[in-house]
């Protein structure tokens, strides 16, 4: 958190940085002081919220909890040890000696040492089972460790570009193979995280398809311009776990509506909206490594369309 984030005056933070820190979305924070009484933020002399230390732990742990399948609703009245007590109930996995020095390193700001660490990975594992066994696995260790209050928010930030970084180079180095399908790859606007769709991208490169990638936070009627300008076969979309559920929603469900039937919608990320109720004409991928099944059950129904 920077220092312009917190203002002295009220030693609070700003909606921004609260939304950083905790991986709680703006609409949340906001929806959640309506709705349950909490957060309940002071205004600064401009009327703006300004958030407590002990609120940010607070969402930080319900953040937590709710990854894990609790009801905001059902615990959001709960002292922050009395969250902490039941998040240790988790049981998540113990990080891998070989993850835990990866972390290690994430934590002691060592930035090019990680980024040759896992670039020996990747030339000793290939692209695909870098990604699947150690960059996956990764990313949930490292976000144990932030919700822990292990690493900082800028330590999970300099681990999140160094792995894009090297994501990016590899996936420059995939050959262009002009095979089927064409796929497009983004976020939604106010969806800022990358890394899911690069490691998706990634994949199915790696794969054989190809992929045309938008980046992030593309406006949704550049995503249907786009997928009908360069004929896409799938328009594939990332959404973290703190991406508004109603934007996620009523975001697919008019997307779906706009796109041709011929265009297969695949959407995946940890937002546990996704797997709340299904949505018609949505392909959910929750895991990685559905990815490459996904697209041979692709291919095969198009082999299966061409002989009709």
């Amino acid at each position: 958190m920077t220092i312009s984030e917190k203002t002295p005056a009220t030693s609070g933070y700003n909606i921004g940085a609260v939304e950083r820190n905790a991986g709680l979305s703006k609409d949340t924070l906001r929806v959640w002081e309506r709705r349950y009484g909490f957060p309940r933020p002071v205004r600064d002399e401009h009327g703006e919220r300004m958030y407590s230390e002990a609120d940010v732990e607070k969402l930080r742990l319900l953040k937590r909890l709710i990854d894990r399948g609790y009801r905001p609703g059902k615990i959001v009245d709960l002292a922050s040890d009395d969250l902490r007590k039941l998040a240790d109930t988790l049981g998540e996995a113990e990080t891998p000696p070989a993850l835990r020095a990866l972390i290690e390193l994430v934590k002691s700001h060592q930035a090019p040492d990680l980024h040759a660490a896992l670039a020996q990975i990747l030339v000793r594992d290939g692209l695909q089972r870098f990604i699947l066994e150690t960059i996956a696995p990764l990313n949930y260790h490292v976000g144990v460790a932030w919700m822990r209050g292990y690493i900082e928010i800028y330590e999970e930030h300099l681990y999140t570009e160094v792995t894009q970084s090297l994501l990016r180079g590899a996936i420059s180095g995939i050959p262009p193979s002009g095979r089927a399908p064409k796929v497009l790859l983004t976020t939604f606007p106010n969806e800022q995280h990358a890394l899911g769709i690069l490691m998706v991208q990634a994949l199915l490169g790696g794969n054989g398809a190809t992929c045309i990638s938008l980046g992030t936070q593309t406006p949704l009627d550049d995503i249907v311009g786009a997928a009908m300008g360069h004929e896409i076969d799938i328009v594939a979309l990332s959404f973290s776990a703190a991406f508004s559920a109603n934007h996620l929603v009523e975001g697919l469900t008019e997307l779906r509506s706009r796109l041709p039937a011929r265009v297969t919608l695949w959407a995946g990320g940890g937002n546990p909206a996704l797997t709340r109720r299904p949505i018609e004409g949505v392909t959910v991928l929750t895991r990685l490594d559905e990815v490459s099944a996904a697209l041979e059950t692709w291919r095969t129904l198009r082999k299966a369309e061409a002989r009709r």
